[in-house]
């Protein structure tokens, strides 16, 4: 039948205005660097209990939860030994149950990490592959494989590891001898596993149940592209011209993602995946959001965006008219530069290899109250990163013997890495540790600048210019006027320079030019980021608009 493709599109859009996460707010949580609660200077779930109610008061609908399973900590977490249970450091699986359970009282849904591409070397089948031996079918689980050249001195292939390095380790067999390679895209300790192995994907399938059968709402999927690996592993130097990484984007990835959707949907509620995909352009995540794969897809295009009008509207237009609000809008992230910090700097794109240049942090935080607004207006989901809404700047300062992020010495002291995106919150500027623990707790583990005593977040309550309040003042709004009812929306001519767009009585303007700019023709001015001048625009300022009535 000829317009039955159209009836399926149809009726996709209709679940997708239906389905929560559409629309919704999720609120990132490192918890590592949250709130402490048993005062060791770590992060827990003890803290983020009593945290909830700042979040619900936020405006927030969802938090999204980065790894809190049983791990050595090599890459914070995300090299897991235990998929079913809880890091001593963060907890019990009691305290996680009682967080999710109380996230809901509170109306926030909850979303847990999901870490399949690799897991730790502790993990009791890698201990297993390294006891058994080559040819083994605990080894199967893995990608061993003999190495090249005389004696199998060189790895199996040319493929770099994501944090520095080779990504083939060398392990020495229960002889003595050197043995075979294994594979491992990221650190050392994160075995990468072989999804050609049933086991695996039976695995993955019980820990799903596990954590749905305890009332999550769904899951991140970390590494999302990289799960399945061309089998002949060929070398990345003698790959085709224009062709992806051999470890990207692979046809098998498709199978398991269906079966991961057949899955959550036998589960009551609307359950969702978003997967972490660094493909670009956003049209490539496309084929992974259709009906019986994933719901969503995190939008790196959007976020790697530098501060220039042009582009920012291409990466949008190119969302809305591929992947519509299936693709999320998102700014910072755990592994990324703080976005007030990049667009701080003369090259406002995102590279956090870069080493950091000076940054002007009053124009950066006038650009993140402007984008704060941009990404709020979209059609959509909206992912915030912890700390954005207090304006915390990357903490580029750290530091050497306190780096815990392996890139800095998987690339020989060249690469910082992350963690100056991970250093601890400050709630309370007159506490010490500005509040992050309790009273006579152990110092955060990483060091908070002395200038984020003003961005505390009892500074900041109630200040009506505060980043904090335009934070809440923003998702007040949006949730009145529900303003990703629709998965559209029509630009204005402002002018150069300027971003304009309006969505259903609704619009939003945001100025990048150097020069005041003209407010268009309003009913009321509903928020700005920045003080007006008069019905002008000030330069890296944003408005939302109420639209005037028709006469």
């Amino acid at each position: 039948m000829a317009d039955r493709p159209d009836l399926r599109t149809a009726v996709r859009s209709a679940v997708a205005e239906a389905a929560w996460y559409h629309t919704a707010v999720f609120y990132q949580v490192y918890l590592r660097s949250f709130a402490d609660g048993n005062g060791d200077g770590v992060g827990d779930l003890a803290g983020l209990r009593a945290r909830l109610q700042y979040l619900r008061e936020l405006g927030v609908d969802a938090i999204w939860l980065n790894p809190w399973y049983c791990s050595p900590m090599a890459d914070g977490g995300y090299d897991v030994a235990d998929y079913r249970d809880i890091d001593p450091v963060f907890g019990t699986l009691a305290d996680a149950e009682s967080v999710i359970a109380e996230a809901h009282a509170h109306q926030l849904k909850v979303i847990i990490d999901m870490v399949p591409n690799h897991c730790s070397n502790q993990h009791r089948w890698f201990r297993a592959a390294l006891a058994a031996g080559p040819g083994s079918p605990e080894r199967a689980r893995f990608w061993f494989r003999p190495g090249r050249g005389e004696s199998g001195v060189q790895p199996p292939n040319d493929w770099p590891s994501k944090f520095g390095g080779p990504a083939w380790t060398r392990v020495i067999e229960q002889d003595g001898a050197p043995g075979e390679w294994y594979l491992h895209l990221y650190a050392t300790e994160q075995p990468d596993l072989n999804w050609e192995n049933r086991e695996v994907r039976a695995e993955f399938e019980g820990i799903l149940r596990f954590w749905l059968d305890r009332g999550v709402d769904g899951f991140r999927i970390d590494v999302a592209e990289a799960l399945v690996k061309d089998p002949a592993l060929p070398d990345v130097a003698t790959r085709a011209e224009g062709s992806g990484m051999p470890w990207e984007d692979q046809d098998g990835l498709h199978d398991i993602y269906r079966d991961w959707r057949r899955l959550i949907d036998s589960y009551p509620g609307d359950r969702l995946f978003v997967g972490e995909f660094w493909l670009r352009p956003v049209t490539r995540l496309q084929p992974y959001l259709s009906s019986d794969q994933l719901h969503m897809a995190f939008n790196f295009d959007y976020l790697s965006a530098p501060w220039d009008p042009a582009r920012l509207r291409t990466v949008i237009d190119a969302t809305l008219s591929t992947v519509g609000a299936a693709a999320s809008w998102v700014l910072s992230n755990h592994d990324v530069t703080r976005h007030l910090t990049r667009y701080g700097r003369a090259d406002t794109s995102h590279d956090w290899r870069r080493d950091p240049s000076t940054v002007d942090l009053e124009l950066g935080t006038r650009r993140a109250r402007a984008a704060a607004l941009l990404s709020l207006a979209l059609p959509g989901s909206v992912y915030l990163y912890q700390g954005e809404e207090l304006g915390l700047w990357e903490v580029d300062d750290i530091p050497d013997e306190l780096i815990a992020d392996p890139l800095w010495e998987r690339t020989g002291h060249l690469v910082r890495g992350r963690d100056g995106c991970r250093v601890p919150l400050p709630w309370q500027a007159g506490a010490p540790g500005f509040g992050f623990g309790p009273p006579g707790a152990a110092p955060p583990w990483l060091p908070q600048p002395a200038g984020w005593r003003d961005l505390a977040a009892d500074a900041q309550a109630g200040v009506p210019d505060s980043m904090l309040e335009l934070y809440r003042a923003a998702l007040r709004i949006r949730r009145s006027r529900r303003l990703t009812v629709a998965d559209s929306l029509a630009w204005l001519d402002a002018g150069a320079g300027v971003l304009a767009f309006s969505r259903s009585g609704f619009s939003c303007v945001l100025n990048t030019s150097g020069r005041l700019a003209r407010i268009p023709p309003c009913e009321e001015v509903l928020l700005a980021s920045g003080p007006l001048v008069e019905d002008m625009l000030p330069p890296d300022t944003a408005c939302w608009l109420s639209a005037k009535p028709s006469p």
